[in-house]
């Protein structure tokens, strides 16, 4: 596959079987094929984006001083700002060419899975930056939870399979900034190639060249997005608990070409984790005399550590 298949959430929301069936059918054959879809008919309206936009530039234009008032020590980045060259691709020394924020899960109604995670940090400078930030989460996070109902009923599960799991889940709203170049890179990139650690990744920011995919003959491939689009990929929680028959695709933010290195770029993944105990066992159905069972018994929480250990966030 060369290119990354497009389609439309408005198809599984509609009152119509047939197109609530062809939409499981092509996002259930984009993902066991490169493990990638654009997606149009989310529930981000441009105001809401063009909002998000503005109070992000806002945050990443503050003075470094600023920004370092607000990275928390002791959590492993999972909320607040990470500055500079922090972050690692799994397996890399070099830093990503990245800084970037975090917001997390918003919770109400558990008060033992609101002591587990971190509180947000609120930025006193940007009255409407936590308050954008807060409204993006929670529209990126419904839109990931029908994406996720879809995927069930691919996988010939109850189509709300996954919805007790993303409540209140470890989820994480990342802005990143990827500052001017000012000189020759040695080994780094904007985003050394890697798979994302979750269920699903939904992107924004997508829409001009840099963000690429590398497909099953090895290749890399542009992953453009259109203006309406969010760029939705599986991430290694999902792909393990199939035993691999959704695919989660390495893939990379390569540098720019040399003329544009004085400008930024912004993108902005929403990682759709689910709660801390979820079982990542390989799904039952996934398994066969041609397909045995590739991975290990492990929880979603176990494996997310892992995970911020070897990328560097957390420390042994």
């Amino acid at each position: 596959m060369n290119s990354i298949p497009s389609v439309n959430l408005e198809d599984f929301i509609a009152d119509d079987p047939e197109r609530k069936q062809n939409f499981v059918n092509a996002i259930g054959k984009a993902y066991e094929d490169i493990g990638f879809v654009a997606l149009k008919g989310h529930f981000l309206d441009d105001a809401l984006v063009e909002r998000l936009y503005a109070e992000v530039k806002n945050f990443f234009d503050l003075p470094v001083e600023t920004k370092q008032k607000y990275e928390i020590p002791g959590i492993g980045g999972q909320r607040g700002y990470v500055s500079f060259g922090k972050e690692s691709a799994k397996g890399k020394k070099e830093g990503d060419l990245k800084e970037f924020w975090h917001f997390g899960q918003y919770v109400d109604d558990n008060d033992a899975l609101k002591a587990e995670y971190p509180d947000n940090v609120t930025v006193e400078e940007l009255p409407e930056f936590n308050k954008v930030g807060k409204e993006t989460y929670q529209m990126l996070e419904k839109t990931a939870k029908y994406v996720l109902r879809a995927l069930a009923l691919h996988l010939g599960l109850e189509e709300t399979y996954f919805d007790s799991y993303i409540h209140n889940g470890n989820s994480i709203l990342r802005p990143i900034h990827y500052p001017p170049i000012t000189e020759e890179p040695k080994e780094a990139v904007r985003a050394a190639a890697h798979g994302d650690i979750n269920l699903i990744t939904l992107l924004m920011g997508a829409q001009g060249r840099g963000l690429q995919v590398q497909n099953h003959n090895g290749e890399w491939i542009d992953a453009i997005a259109q203006p309406d689009e969010l760029m939705i990929n599986v991430g290694d929680m999902l792909s393990r608990h199939t035993n691999n028959k959704l695919k989660s695709t390495i893939h990379r933010v390569v540098n720019p070409p040399k003329e544009l290195w004085g400008t930024s770029r912004y993108s902005i993944p929403f990682f759709m984790h689910p709660i801390s105990d979820m079982k990542l066992n390989v799904l039952n159905s996934c398994v066969d005399d041609n397909n045995p069972k590739q991975f290990e018994d492990i929880t979603a929480g176990e494996f997310l550590t892992e995970r911020l250990i070897e990328l560097g966030l957390i420390k042994k």
